[in-house]
């Protein structure tokens, strides 16, 4: 049993789909498979229950899963435990983050020219117990998060798009509003996988005569894109960086949907030089 294993298992436990768990660990999903496989075959006991439509954790994972994010818990405890004093800061983020990550990293090092600045790719919950264990020194989220032994500090606000086929109805209007927007349907990922993003929906709407009509959520291994060109009167939210290739960006009338991005930190860290302008730099 490898600790590269008990991540891609959590990953599909969370995920509930090969698919989204092998992007989610920027691997393939035939490798995650194979991982998975042979962790069963090591520990003897089927983890999953595979359909062609889903994926059905069995009473074996829900044993195994706290057990195995302890131990992920406390590879990123041993990690930190060792790291070196000297000066060098981990930012955790995913890669819809990373443009403005490595330009901050870069005007970082020009000023401390001897900072060791990495740039660690993690999904959410990692990023959050990786700053908690004290493994990484900030990380980056859309939104905020309430824990003990946590600071969240906003750093700047992004705009959210409203996405459609080249077909749909009002893709030739320069502007379009929420209440036009209502009578077609709204396609999501579920809202356990973007709570955030619904959230920020219901919020927009609580004003309208109406709120959205609800499509079919979008499954895990589907992207926005595919199911927009296969329902043509749908659309969808992005966030600004998102890719809209194939796509038409409706720009909105009467609201702009944003969205706050903000550094996560240890409420009780000693905040280097570095880090403070890495925040700094990150702010602009």
């Amino acid at each position: 049993m490898e600790l590269r294993q008990l991540t891609y298992f959590v990953a599909v436990c969370e995920e509930l789909s090969f698919s989204g768990a092998a992007a989610r660990c920027f691997i393939s999903q035939s490798a995650i498979s194979h991982q998975i496989s042979r962790l069963e075959r090591d520990l003897g006991a089927q983890l999953f229950e595979r359909s062609t439509r889903s994926v059905v954790p069995t009473d074996a994972t829900t044993r195994l899963l706290p057990l195995a994010k302890q131990m992920l818990s406390l590879e990123s405890a041993i990690r930190a435990a060792v790291r070196s004093s000297g000066p060098r800061v981990r930012l955790a983020a995913n890669m819809s983050f990373a443009t403005r990550s490595l330009s901050a990293i870069a005007s970082t090092r020009a000023t401390h020219s001897g900072a060791e600045i990495e740039f660690v790719i993690k999904p959410f919950r990692q990023r959050i117990a990786a700053v908690a264990d004290g493994d990484c020194d900030l990380a980056l989220i859309r939104g905020s998060v309430d824990q003990p032994g946590l600071a969240v500090e906003q750093l700047w606000v992004e705009d959210l798009v409203i996405a459609a086929s080249p077909g749909h109805p009002l893709a030739t209007r320069d502007h379009v509003s929420l209440a036009e927007l209502s009578r077609y349907p709204l396609l999501l990922p579920p809202e356990q996988e973007q709570v955030l993003l619904h959230t920020i929906i219901r919020q927009h709407f609580a004003e309208q005569a109406s709120g959205p009509t609800y499509g079919p959520p979008i499954p895990p291994d589907h992207t926005a894109s595919l199911e927009l060109i296969n329902r043509p009167d749908a659309w969808t939210v992005l966030y600004a960086e998102s890719s809209t290739e194939g796509l038409v960006v409706l720009r909105p009338a009467d609201d702009r949907l944003r969205i706050p991005v903000s550094a996560v930190l240890r409420a009780d860290a000693r905040r280097s030089p570095i880090l403070e302008t890495l925040l700094n730099t990150l702010h602009r």
